[in-house]
């Protein structure tokens, strides 16, 4: 039986962006099932912040988000010229449409670049729709599905989830199973460690 992974996770976090990366790498070729849970920093109707001139969050990732981001090839907006930061409730709504249509990793990278990498706002649905299109998806269908709420009720509900039963303070939090793991490193070679670990406690 494959493994369940539960990554807890929110587009706008750029932790959660530089660990998606080695822990999409540690689990290719495993039996492991992954769940994207998603998490909202800001909801609706709390004031989004402005984390571009937050001078203290700049310092802090420039010490320890800009070397793992480097490291891992990916250039970074540390943080994204987006003011204020956006709601993320649209952007998992259209990667509830994307994963039911067979594109959700495509769209689920996508998101993640075009906010930390290309600074664009994806709290705006046209920006979403561009997404879209990027990732293969027919953006009528897409576009309409945002306009109806037609995976509201499903996001608020993942939300509630990852708040009120998972009890997830903060993003990413990844489960095996029913575990919750401790991550010390964004690695390729740490998530292995874990995910092969994780294996054979299934099959004892």
């Amino acid at each position: 039986m494959s493994l369940k992974i539960q990554f807890v996770t929110d587009y706008v976090c750029p932790y959660c962006m530089v660990a998606k990366v080695p822990f999409m790498q540690a689990i290719q070729g495993k039996d492991v099932e992954v769940e994207w849970i998603p998490y909202e920093l800001t909801q609706e109707p709390d004031e989004r912040i402005d984390t571009y001139h937050d001078e203290v969050r700049k310092e802090k990732w420039a010490k320890t988000l800009v070397p793992m981001a480097k490291a891992l090839g990916i250039d970074m907006k540390l943080p994204p010229k987006v003011i204020p930061r956006p709601y993320t409730r649209l952007a998992f709504e259209g990667y509830h449409f994307a994963k039911e249509h067979g594109q959700g990793e495509e769209y689920n990278t996508r998101v993640f670049h075009a906010y930390f990498c290309e600074e664009r706002d994806i709290g705006n649905p046209e920006v979403l729709c561009e997404i879209a299109k990027e990732s293969g998806l027919d953006v009528d269908s897409f576009r309409k599905s945002l306009e109806d709420g037609t995976y509201t009720a499903l996001q608020k509900n993942l939300v509630a989830y990852a708040r009120d039963e998972l009890h997830v303070q903060s993003v990413p939090t990844i489960f095996l199973g029913n575990t919750m793991i401790e991550i010390t490193e964004y690695t390729k070679e740490a998530f292995e460690e874990i995910i092969h670990h994780a294996l054979k406690e299934d099959c004892k």
